[in-house]
């Protein structure tokens, strides 16, 4: 058997199944995984290994009596820090708030817990999630595993850094900008922001999606049945579903393609990853897909308004805090919030428009093509110190206008690599589809990763 790393979710059940590998014998490989690039990482919060060897022993015994309790019983994940566990405190990424231990479990910990997933760590992510970034005033600044001078991208920071060096197969971050693309651009993941509502999620927000972060298309297709099913918490949430997640077949001959490498604002695609995107159209275009050259669907004014709608919005959260919490906020978060305190209500309200005015320009584009390709970052990579890509507060969300347009349309949008940088890092490719259309999505990434083989040769140990 090869590494029991290297294995997919399906791979692992089978093995379960047949007793070949035992969810203990697994997870105790993932541990020493976790020991081994963790010191390095620093992508996990409430990290309790003792908690995952009895969850996986009790798996271990559902499949040695045959009854399985669901779809991932013994299969490791994590969860982003912002999804509640019941029992363990929810930082948000900051040293501001009190740690208070969750009263429940938010959807997504609920479902993974119904079908017997081994939760073994949360993961960390910036102050309150508003940072594409490792970098948080609570957790210990994360890295990428590809090259630890570099960020991993976030907000689903330790996420991204977390499945990039093999920490299991299932990975569940947040998105309401690009938080899970992002990342899992920066990281060679396969990250999927399903439609708007289709992983309901607590608290839920404009353009708030969760979704997994894998390996491969297939594990993040597999979990869908799990973190799909619905709860009423998520006044958005999608109705009940009944997709066939694992028929990932598709032939593109006919599709009409559309290629986008222009965001219309923010900071311009590199020639390494303009050149990768391109490479990775002209593959669907010899299969038979007609490519069309597509304008952005982002202006500045719009990007700009998300920017003061969402400034007022932060300030208003944390302006009732003491001076002395607001102090232990990350600096850079601070002053970019300070911002909002002088917005107007008219103003803000007029910032909000401009998610409706991205929604609009968005529809439009899908009315000539059935799918489009993009980058998902426009930059290869920046120092793990950043807090952006910029590093400046003042023009925070100038690498997000490949990604956020998508979470206001509430549509499906993939990353998954499409190469490698002179440097050394990967580089993502952005698939985006139509609205409720998330089967469209994950069939064109599977079949961009036959073509490709996937990764074939993942980060090692920093140590090593």
């Amino acid at each position: 058997m090869t590494d029991p790393i290297d294995l997919t979710i399906k791979d692992l059940l089978q093995h379960f199944q047949a007793g070949t590998l035992s969810p203990s014998e697994y997870w105790l490989a993932v541990e020493d995984r976790i020991a081994a690039f963790e010191p390095s990482l620093s992508a996990l919060y409430a990290y309790d290994p003792e908690s995952a060897r009895k969850q996986a022993e009790a798996s271990s015994e559902r499949w040695a009596r045959g009854e399985p309790q669901g779809p991932l019983d013994g299969i490791p994940v994590s969860l982003k820090e912002l999804i509640a566990t019941k029992g363990t405190p929810v930082p948000l990424g900051t040293a501001a708030v009190d740690l208070v231990p969750a009263l429940e479990d938010a959807p997504i910990a609920a479902r993974l817990k119904e079908d017997g997933a081994v939760i073994f760590a949360k993961t960390t992510c910036p102050d309150y999630g508003m940072l594409s970034s490792g970098l948080s005033s609570f957790h210990p600044l994360s890295r990428n595993p590809w090259d630890i001078t570099q960020n991993p991208g976030g907000s689903s920071a330790g996420a991204a850094a977390a499945g990039a060096a093999g920490y299991g197969p299932l990975h569940i971050g947040t998105d309401i900008g690009g938080s899970v693309r992002l990342p899992a651009g920066w990281t060679g993941l396969f990250g999927l922001k399903p439609s708007h509502g289709r992983i309901p999620v607590d608290p839920y927000y404009v353009g708030r999606c969760a979704g997994p972060m894998t390996r491969t298309v297939e594990d993040a297709a597999w979990a869908m049945a799990t973190l799909s099913r619905p709860d009423w918490r998520d006044g958005t949430s999608l109705p009940p579903n009944d997709i066939d997640w694992m028929d990932l077949a598709i032939t593109v001959r006919g599709l009409k393609i559309g290629v986008m490498l222009e965001a219309g604002c923010g900071l311009e695609a590199e020639p390494e990853v303009r050149d990768a995107v391109l490479a990775a159209a002209k593959r669907f275009e010899k299969a038979g897909a007609k490519l069309v050259d597509v304008g952005p669907v982002i202006t500045r004014q719009m990007l700009d308004g998300l920017d003061q709608f969402w400034r007022a919005k932060f300030w208003g959260d944390i302006a009732p805090l003491s001076d002395e919490r607001r102090a232990k906020i990350l600096p850079y978060i601070y002053d970019w919030a300070k911002g909002g305190a002088d917005i107007s209500g008219v103003d803000a309200v007029k910032g909000f428009g401009q998610t409706i005015e991205m929604r609009k320009t968005c529809g439009a584009l899908f009315a000539g093509v059935d799918a489009v390709l993009s980058p998902t970052n426009p930059i290869v990579s920046y120092p793990a110190e950043w807090a952006s890509p910029t590093n400046d507060p003042q023009k925070p969300f100038e690498h997000i206008a490949f990604t956020v347009p998508w979470n206001m349309s509430e549509q499906p949008a993939a990353s998954i690599n499409c190469g490698f940088s002179r440097s050394g890092m990967p580089i993502g490719l952005q698939i985006v589809a139509p609205r409720f259309n998330d089967m469209l999505v994950l069939k064109l990434a599977k079949q961009f990763e036959t073509w490709t083989g996937g990764i074939q040769q993942w980060p090692k140990p920093p140590a090593a």
